[in-house]
């Protein structure tokens, strides 16, 4: 997915894209599968140089996962279910701060986030039929295994957004200090869901199927009217 794409879906949707220099856009992207245990979501970054005369944009893809994994679905935190993160745009939600005490990460610590609880206690994630909650829960953007790259998610995540490879969040948190030297220690995180992406264009492209066929039926209905006065 490319960075025009995820502008069109900005503006579609009435959120920010930052063009301040350096100032971070990051973006999770729900895959369709509802498997879990996998790391088959991404995470984009990018944002505007200060190059002169022209800025340019600077694109990185990693792959994470934006769901919790099953050792969590089966043993929830919460009596109510384990947390997923509802699709949105969190502005200046985020800062760095220590993971669970241990090491930093990008932790939700200023504002409420939403989720869906999955109350099922199953192996299945239910994104249509758990609960909803907003609030302070700690959905963090960290990574898996301290070193090296994670293949199943297992206990790593309870609902956070958590990175498949050390490297890449190693890298990750390099750019969140380059933004935090020059916008401060505050952040935005949006979380697309594929699958309600998908729906979406479908939808429309229903819409414009019904539109042209009503037009198609207006027009011959129009025509026949127009021989019948001639006759």
């Amino acid at each position: 997915m490319s960075v025009l794409r995820l502008k069109n879906i900005a503006a579609r949707k009435g959120f920010l894209i930052y063009k301040e220099p350096f100032k971070l856009n990051i973006w999770g992207i729900r895959s369709r599968s509802t498997v879990p245990n996998r790391f088959d979501d991404v995470l984009h970054v990018f944002f505007v140089s200060d190059g002169q005369p022209i800025k340019k944009w600077y694109h990185y893809v990693f792959p994470i996962t934006t769901d919790p994994g099953t050792y969590w679905l089966k043993n929830p935190m919460h009596p109510q279910g384990t947390a997923m993160l509802a699709p949105g745009q969190y502005r200046d939600t985020y800062k760095i701060a220590r993971h669970r005490n241990k090491y930093y990460a990008l932790c939700q610590r200023l504002k409420p986030v939403r989720i869906i609880r999955d109350y099922n206690r199953d192996a299945v994630l239910d994104f249509n039929n758990g609960r909803p909650a907003t609030g302070m829960f700690g959905i963090n953007i960290h990574r898996a295994r301290k070193t090296g790259t994670t293949y199943t998610v297992d206990n790593h995540s309870a609902g956070c957004q958590v990175f498949k490879k050390a490297m890449d969040f190693n890298f990750f948190m390099r750019l969140c200090e380059m933004h935090k030297r020059v916008h401060g220690n505050v952040f935005t995180y949006t979380l697309i869901d594929h699958r309600m992406e998908f729906r979406t264009v479908l939808k429309r492209a229903a819409i414009g199927i019904l539109t042209a066929g009503t037009l198609a039926a207006a027009y011959w209905w129009l025509s026949r009217e127009q021989e019948i006065a001639a006759a």
